[in-house]
């Protein structure tokens, strides 16, 4: 729903930030509407130009309010496993659901108050810059605005109210509707019962939504009602997949890595040489990868097969399997505690790729391993 796959730009504050190919559609679109009206604005200008940097610009303003949420989550001990830039804006992704109406409300806002700011700033600016019958007219779109920064800081301005007014409508699982389940769910403390009210005001706000862009469509606004009926869809589908999602999680919300885990992990000496690597564990075992330990326990990689097989025969005695390991930065998804909620194992990375995660202590020595087939018996029996 929220991307899915994406391709990684960069890493801000360790969080991975991504987009999905829809995102270059609505960039594209952006820069093309755009052009057109700083041609009108501007037209001594390159309005491709500018188009282009207003286009980046707007994008850089979601992916602000995104770290806004991630940052707040991550203060609260929550996990974010990335954000994604997509065609509807952006997601920060946590590995687990809030656990108090109190995180849930701050994650929440915290969006929407980075947005607030940056329109307020952008405002500013265009009001320093030109005066504020310039600014007046850039935010509100007229022709009369001849300064490029100016007709830049206005669209800024007022595509993020646009932003933040839409963010605050009061459905789940847009940020107002994350803010009335942190209210209901502090009236009530029942999160799921918080989940369902907020969910069902994101399937009202997605009809409202859908039969607004259809009254557009045959007043002749095809486009804005094609556009805004589009969101109201997958608005609906979003507050029910979000409802589905938190009630499931509702039913493992008891179960804890040490629960599922494999207590009895087989795990390889940081320095032990590869030939006895080979001999000891990959051809007893027959497993295509281990856990690399050090002298105390603590958890410092993985090594694969495949990794250990890239060494010549002639060079491997002698030389330690920390040689040729993958190692864990911590930033690996390559491991979990044993006392987190089963739940956050949900978007681990190494679940998809090696098809198991490291569950480690407080300490960062390697308990158990938890693998793929383990989480989908416990989910199994969750849903019994």
């Amino acid at each position: 729903m929220f991307g899915g796959g994406s391709l990684q730009l960069a890493r801000v504050f360790g969080i991975r930030i991504g987009v999905d190919v829809s995102w270059f559609f609505v960039l594209f679109l952006i820069i093309y509407s755009m052009t057109g009206y700083y041609e009108d604005v501007a037209p001594n200008s390159n309005a491709f130009l500018l188009a282009t940097v207003s286009a980046l610009l707007f994008f850089l303003s979601i992916l602000l309010h995104e770290l806004g949420h991630a940052l707040v989550a991550i203060r609260a001990g929550i996990p974010i496993s990335g954000i994604d830039l997509w065609m509807f804006g952006g997601v920060a992704k946590m590995e687990r659901d809030t656990d108090s109406p109190g995180v849930e409300f701050r994650v929440a806002v915290a969006g929407p108050l980075v947005t607030l700011a940056i329109a307020v700033l952008c405002y500013a600016g265009a009001v320093l810059l030109g005066g504020g019958g310039d600014a007046e007219d850039a935010v509100t779109f007229q022709t009369g605005t001849a300064d490029e920064a100016v007709a830049v800081l206005g669209y800024l301005c007022f595509i993020n109210v646009t932003l933040l007014l839409f963010n605050l409508i009061p459905g789940f699982p847009l940020d107002g509707g994350r803010i009335a389940r942190a209210i209901a769910w502090w009236r009530t403390g029942d999160r799921n019962r918080a989940t369902r009210f907020a969910a069902r005001l994101g399937r009202g706000a997605g009809w409202l939504m859908i039969g607004v862009g259809i009254f557009l469509f045959l007043r002749g606004d095809a486009l804005s009602g094609i556009w805004l009926a589009f969101i109201g869809v997958f608005l609906r589908q979003a507050a029910r997949s979000a409802q589905a999602q938190a009630e499931f999680a509702g039913r493992i919300e008891h179960l804890r890595v040490a629960d599922v885990m494999d207590a009895e992990p087989v795990a390889i000496p940081e320095e032990l040489p590869l030939d006895r690597a080979e001999s000891e564990f990959f051809l007893r075992y027959g497993w295509p990868w281990f856990p690399v330990v050090d002298p105390t326990g603590h958890l410092v990689g993985v090594v694969s097969h495949e990794a250990l097989d890239s060494v010549p025969e002639g060079a491997r005695a002698g030389r330690p399997i920390a040689s040729v390991m993958a190692r864990d930065d911590g930033e690996s998804g390559l491991r979990a505690g044993v006392e987190d909620p089963l739940e956050s194992l949900l978007g681990q990375e190494s679940l998809g790729r090696l098809g198991a995660v490291m569950a480690v202590d407080r300490d960062g020595v390697l308990r158990g391993i938890v693998t793929i087939d383990q989480v989908r018996r416990a989910l199994r029996g969750a849903i019994a």
